[in-house]
């Protein structure tokens, strides 16, 4: 790990990281196994990353009713998705990093429609150089692809770039690139083997914003 190099580039994941959305995402999925006697608790956000086919499963005791569930899920989300607000500080950081030259980008495991969405409702989507959408490539986090995808758009190498998120599997594919990654913990409990592989845990998305600035030696 490079420790304390300048980055040319941040990668961020979006939901827990730049928006809001963790309490929605929650009751989404909720809404969706209700019915077959699931019962998500916020452990679950430690493996999200991919699309729900990956995660629904393992709240399902019958794995024939998984596609109502799919449904449920996104219908639940599509008639909430208004609620989701960006997190406090999130276009004063990115216009920071903006003014320093600094790249940034998207690593998340939302589909490419919603995700396009809420960039644009919430005039984000002209801060980043390239987002990589769960719909976008065969892989999923914590398989690092993805990740290599963007710093091969941006002309980054892993030492240059920082990622942020709040998922066990964002530790484990910015590791997997050679990436310096920040974990915000949500009021969760961190494995001890994520901790140990992660640059820095924060408690909150404001507390990663700030350590970001002071790693490009900002320090307001």
């Amino acid at each position: 790990m490079s420790g304390d190099a300048v980055p040319r580039a941040v990668v961020f994941d979006l939901d827990g990281t730049l928006i809001d959305s963790l309490a929605l995402v929650l009751a989404a999925i909720a809404h969706a196994v209700e019915p077959f006697g699931g019962r998500p608790t916020k452990d679950i956000f430690a493996s999200l990353g991919g699309p729900p086919e990956r995660f629904l499963p393992a709240l399902i005791s019958d794995l024939r009713h998984l596609p109502v569930a799919i449904e449920r899920m996104d219908s639940f989300h599509r008639q909430n998705t208004h609620l989701i607000r960006p997190f406090e500080g999130v276009a004063i950081l990115l216009g920071k990093l903006r003014a320093q030259n600094v790249q940034t980008a998207i690593w998340t495991g939302r589909d490419r429609t919603s995700a396009d969405w809420l960039l644009r409702e919430h005039d984000l989507e002209d801060y980043f150089s390239t987002v990589v959408c769960g719909d976008d490539l065969p892989t999923h986090k914590p398989d690092p692809e993805g990740l290599r995808e963007i710093m091969r758009r941006l002309g980054v190498g892993p030492k240059e770039t920082l990622f942020v998120g709040d998922a066990d599997v964002d530790v484990l594919g910015g590791v997997a690139c050679g990436v310096d990654t920040i974990l915000i913990h949500n009021d969760r409990t961190i494995e001890a083997h994520i901790s140990s592989q992660s640059w820095q845990i924060v408690a909150s998305p404001v507390e990663a914003f700030a350590a970001v600035l002071k790693r490009l030696g900002r320090r307001e």
